[in-house]
């Protein structure tokens, strides 16, 4: 996901898994050595992704005689796209490769490319958003692997109990309550445009809000027939230049980094931080973790309170190339299996810092998780998610982070913003090739 990716720095050389790779390539046949059989995964290079699979790779090895998996990286990004592209056009991807669910996911043809996981026994397990992430009509191609995460309102829970206030529901609701911080003398919402990608979130965060208004609305935008410009997906846009028009936001929006804007939210003198939780969760897990308790999370609120519901995005999945066969796709099987179980999980928990839910029955919160985190899990017991856009749509126009700082600033209406946008993802949908544009 871009806007995730947005936060780690690229690896710039190829790593290998701990113990070791042979050549890469196809995963084709039944070799094996000595008995066992050597599963080769493709992953990413983010640290992050490293941080993760270095646990898991030593688990699992562990604890299976007959498998071993190692793992190979890629650049993180449009290059790291491309190269999964490739090898699965030309046959040569590796066993099993974890990658992006949701848009980028369907680009990879996965009817054609990608073996069915819907007959396996973990498929009744998982959440119907990654479901709906990881599928076609034809067919389930991936297993979760990671945790779950929020578009959503990063808050200060002292400053509302401070000053009585309740997790507004509607956006009335939420302007009120800037109203109330405001007159304390606090800041009542961080904007950081300094780092242009943070800008982006008023708007991704209103898709859930977007799609409870209208359920046909991300398949209408991707043929053309829905528009930013119009309600009810012009709100987020709206709602950007509402703070700034009321004046909510801190002086230095223009400047402040992420960093400031979480300084800010972990110490109190700013009280609301549209932001991802995963990033957020990993910011105050390492730099701030005495404001863990202080720090919540709700969903960007819709001008209709019957319509808020909480943006999420789902994680990246295990894939298995239709290249894969005899012993080692049977291996790829008890592989993903093994990943499905609250044992996974758990070591998936011990390694990196959560952002949110797994999203697999039985995976329980790691103790380390940070305490707004605990907040999503109400709206995953109500039903109350939907989707973020770039997991329904392949349409992300790329200038869509300018623009928001435009109207974010008060350089651009609304109206003027959205219709930029609506521009910007004409052409990205031309380049697509996608029907109706």
């Amino acid at each position: 996901m871009r806007i995730r990716k947005s936060m780690a720095a690229l690896a710039a050389v190829t790593l290998v898994g701990a113990l070791g790779l042979s050549a890469c390539g196809s995963g084709t046949g039944d070799d094996s050595a000595d008995g066992v059989t050597e599963l080769s995964i493709y992953i990413d290079s983010d640290p992050s992704s490293i941080a993760l699979w270095d646990p898991l790779v030593e688990s699992f090895n562990s604890s299976h005689e007959d498998i071993q998996i190692s793992y190979e990286t890629h650049p993180s990004g449009s290059e790291g796209d491309n190269l999964v592209k490739t090898r699965l056009s030309t046959g040569d991807m590796n066993d099993l490769f974890w990658y992006n669910s949701g848009s980028l996911l369907k680009a990879l043809s996965p009817d054609s490319t990608l073996v069915d996981l819907s007959d396996q026994e973990w498929a009744d397990k998982v959440d119907d958003n990654w479901t709906q992430a990881a599928s076609t009509d034809n067919g389930l191609y991936g297993l979760p692997v990671g945790a779950s995460f929020a578009f959503g309102m990063i808050y200060n829970k002292d400053v509302y109990d401070q000053l009585g206030l309740d997790v507004p529901e509607s956006w009335e609701e939420f302007m009120d309550n800037n109203e109330a911080i405001e007159a304390a003398g606090i800041t009542p919402v961080v904007q950081t445009y300094s780092d242009t990608w943070t800008s982006q979130v008023m708007v991704l965060g209103d898709a859930a809000n977007v799609l409870a208004a209208d359920p046909e609305w991300a398949d209408n935008y991707t043929a053309n027939k829905a528009k930013y410009v119009d309600d009810p997906a012009f709100a987020g846009f709206q709602h950007l230049q509402d703070v700034y028009d009321a004046g909510y936001l801190n002086d230095d929006f223009a400047s402040a980094t992420y960093d400031d804007g979480v300084k800010m939210l972990a110490e109190g003198t700013a009280a609301h931080y549209p932001m991802l939780t995963s990033n957020v969760s990993a910011a105050i897990g390492e730099n701030y973790p005495d404001a863990d308790a202080s720090l919540g999370v709700f969903a960007i609120p819709a001008d209709d309170a019957a319509n808020t519901t909480l943006t999420i995005g789902t994680p990246n999945g295990m894939y298995i190339p239709k290249t894969t066969e005899g012993a080692k796709l049977d291996a790829a099987y008890e592989l993903l299996d093994w990943l499905a179980t609250p044992d996974a999980c758990s070591v998936m928990g011990s390694a990196i810092t959560v952002g949110g839910p797994f999203v697999i029955d039985g995976c329980e919160l790691p103790s380390t998780a940070t305490s707004l985190v605990g907040d999503m899990t109400p709206y995953y017991e109500e039903d109350n998610t939907g989707l973020a856009l770039e997991f329904l749509s392949p349409i992300k126009g790329p200038s869509l982070e300018q623009i928001t700082v435009q109207v974010g600033s008060g350089i651009s209406t609304a109206a003027e913003g959205a219709a930029l946008y609506d521009q910007d993802v004409e052409k990205q949908a031309q380049q697509l090739g996608l029907e109706g544009w």
